[in-house]
């Protein structure tokens, strides 16, 4: 049950219908795994915190740059050398010290990768690595974990929810081939500071529709932004039969 604080705290959200005293007390239960505090990553946890999301867990390796600041919001001068997770987890208890933030200074891979996705509620990739990429993909599929995808360079983006519970949702991979891992990154190709602010402030918006259950998520469709013109344009993804991550899954015989 809610205090008196937190129900004035997220009033604004609970007048929703759609969200209601229910669907905030789903968010308070809710355990996040938010990988990567760079770009993307600072709005997803600023709102996911601000929202009332439980438990976030953060999982970066890497340090604030000065370069950082134009656009990964959740860090500041102060925080140039500190790991980005440190400084992520103090600036949402400053915002909201009610919820629990787990930290993870480590590349997540393997058994370690597993057991933290199958703990979560859901996961948000906020990288900038194929590589990393398909690992979660495959840790999700596999925990049947949704999964809510972005991606900004330059000044497109875009933005999709891949959860194989729902017959109709293809996985990452159904996407994208693995083999080359020459992706282009925001230090090599740049990106326009609010981009990534656009992108995962609606990341975020995915993962509180995932978690509480309510509106219609990007599953199976991707959302795709040319920040040049303002346009948005909304694509139908469809599972890949032949996929070697989810194809198996879905085939597989009942038990």
């Amino acid at each position: 049950m809610m205090t008196d604080d937190q129900l004035l705290r997220y009033s604004r959200q609970i007048m929703l219908p759609a969200l209601d005293v229910a669907g905030q007390e789903k968010l308070l239960a809710a355990r996040v795994l938010v990988v990567g505090l760079g770009g993307l990553g600072s709005p997803v946890a600023i709102y996911l915190a601000a929202a009332g999301i439980g438990h976030l867990v953060l999982a970066d390796f890497d340090r604030v740059d000065l370069s950082n600041l134009q656009r990964q919001i959740v860090h500041s001068s102060a925080d140039i050398g500190r790991p980005k997770v440190a400084s992520a987890r103090d600036s949402l208890l400053a915002l909201n010290p009610s919820i629990a933030v787990t930290v993870l200074d480590r590349k997540l891979e393997g058994a370690d990768l597993a057991e933290q996705v199958a703990q979560a509620d859901a996961v948000v990739d906020c990288t900038d690595n194929f590589s990393v990429r398909f690992a979660l993909n495959a840790a999700c599929v596999a925990a049947a974990k949704p999964l809510i995808s972005g991606a900004a360079i330059r000044m497109e983006g875009q933005v999709s929810v891949f959860d194989t519970r729902d017959p109709a949702s293809p996985c990452y991979r159904c996407l994208y081939q693995e083999g080359d891992d020459s992706q282009l990154t925001c230090s090599e190709s740049g990106v326009i500071a609010p981009l990534v602010g656009m992108i995962g402030t609606t990341q975020a918006l995915e993962t509180l529709k995932v978690v509480a259950g309510f509106g219609r998520p990007l599953v199976g469709r991707v959302l795709l932004l040319d920040a040049y013109t303002l346009e948005w344009r909304s694509l139908k993804l469809r599972p890949d039969p032949a996929c070697p991550v989810c194809g198996e899954q879905r085939h597989a015989p009942a038990v």
